[in-house]
């Protein structure tokens, strides 16, 4: 058979792709890996990386987090995305290094701070009526510092900003997760729980102002 007679080659596009063989996950490979990131990863892009089930992937880093408890090094855990950081008792020593100085806040940035951290996802309305004052400039604030961000949007009518936490927060305050957070003295928990039931109703009405707004302009 001439090369003229040979079927023509399957275009490179439409060929399936090869799977890649997998690679084992040890806890000093999954430490490279996240040293070697530029962004935090989640359990799920670990798992594909290495080809092995999720599974696997939670019992490394559970076996990673123990290890660097000790060291100078900590795992960060946020949701399913996970990161590695310098720990709290190196900060000083690192921000000398870097020329960085401490993280320095405000009574109300840190108060508005830290009823985003214990009610997240939270509205920027039910941050105000929890301090019964204006907080537009101080969120606006930890949004450029990256201690709050915008997590999405609530399903309720007007669509208000969801605002929470995320690594810079952990990283600022030398936390691994959500769950490290100091337990909140029953009154305050307690009244932060009762915000959360009024804000849907808090919520309704800014969509029903919003809707008769658009009406008017119409």
């Amino acid at each position: 058979m001439t090369e003229l007679d040979q079927p023509p080659a399957e275009p490179a596009a439409e060929r399936p792709p090869e799977a890649l063989p997998p690679i084992e996950l040890t806890e000093a490979a999954i430490e490279g890996l996240l040293f070697v990131a530029e962004r935090p990863l989640t359990r799920r892009e670990i798992a594909s990386l290495a080809g092995v089930d999720r599974a696997t992937v939670d019992e490394r880093l559970g076996d990673l987090e123990v290890s660097l408890r000790e060291r100078g090094i900590r795992l960060l855990i946020a949701g399913d995305h996970v990161e590695l950081a310098t720990a709290p008792e190196a900060g000083a020593l690192v921000a000398r290094y870097v020329g960085a100085e401490g993280l320095r806040l405000s009574p109300a940035a840190l108060e508005t701070l830290a009823i985003v951290a214990y009610r997240q996802p939270v509205t920027r309305a039910a941050v105000e009526r929890i301090r019964g004052v204006d907080s537009d400039h101080v969120i606006r604030t930890l949004l450029h510092r990256r201690l709050v961000v915008e997590l999405g949007r609530a399903a309720s009518p007007g669509r208000p900003i969801l605002l929470g936490t995320a690594f810079e927060f952990l990283e600022r305050f030398g936390l691994t997760s959500l769950d490290d957070l100091p337990p909140l003295d029953a009154d305050v928990a307690g009244r932060l729980a009762e915000e959360g039931d009024v804000e849907v109703a808090a919520e309704d009405e800014v969509g029903a102002h919003d809707e008769d707004s658009a009406a008017a302009e119409a």
